[in-house]
């Protein structure tokens, strides 16, 4: 009998506009999937307060992340309210390699150059999944941000208007999930998730 392989490490990219809920799924995906990893990514933006260096993202100052930039240390990197956003190529290919399924919290624009970047590479081939986290209106983003209490109301109005672009791009993704609650969106994405792990078109394309 011919043994049937294993699922590949996967890498699933996770997006939605600011005040989608996407940050609080992702870090509860974390905590109860034990063997899912965050990918860390970089960022020139300063700590917020509580954010760890390595941990929340790689806080680099702007020539440095130039610097990686024409080096090639990128999958993708995006400017993003002015400033700048991008996933390092060494935080993926190690740990998909030792077979880690890797979470990816990205904005919008980030996770299209990234999907662009991987398609050419074989080690990345099949083990992509995205998904599209949205609340149903605007409405509920304002009130998010506002309940938040982290940004200023010009800054609400600039995410809000960039929302309204961002949501437009949900047909981009292999899955929406239009949130209701949190219970109901987590279970939606752990859903997603064990499901890929068990597809037999995954375990073929990586034998």
């Amino acid at each position: 009998m011919t043994p049937i392989p294993e699922s590949p490490a996967l890498l699933m990219i996770v997006s939605g506009p600011a005040g989608s809920g996407k940050t609080t799924l992702c870090d509860r995906m974390l905590i109860e999937t034990p063997a899912l990893q965050r990918i860390v990514t970089a960022t020139t933006r300063p700590p917020r307060e509580g954010e760890a260096d390595g941990v929340d993202y790689h806080f680099l100052s702007r020539d440095a992340f130039e610097r990686g930039i024409e080096s090639g240390d990128f999958f993708e990197w995006a400017r993003v309210h002015d400033q700048l956003y991008g996933c390092l190529k060494s935080e993926v290919g190690n740990k998909l390699s030792r077979r880690i399924d890797l979470l990816l919290n990205i904005d919008v624009q980030g996770a299209e150059t990234f999907r662009r970047a991987v398609s050419g590479e074989p080690a990345l081939r099949g083990r992509v999944i995205s998904v599209f986290v949205t609340p149903e209106t605007t409405d509920v983003i304002r009130e998010r941000l506002e309940t938040r209490g982290q940004d200023s109301a010009e800054e609400i109005e600039r995410r809000i208007a960039t929302a309204r672009g961002e949501i437009a791009r949900w047909v981009d993704y292999d899955y929406c999930i239009v949130s209701r609650d949190r219970e109901s969106d987590f279970l939606a994405i752990s859903s997603i998730l064990r499901a890929e792990k068990l597809s037999n078109r995954r375990r073929v394309s990586s034998a």
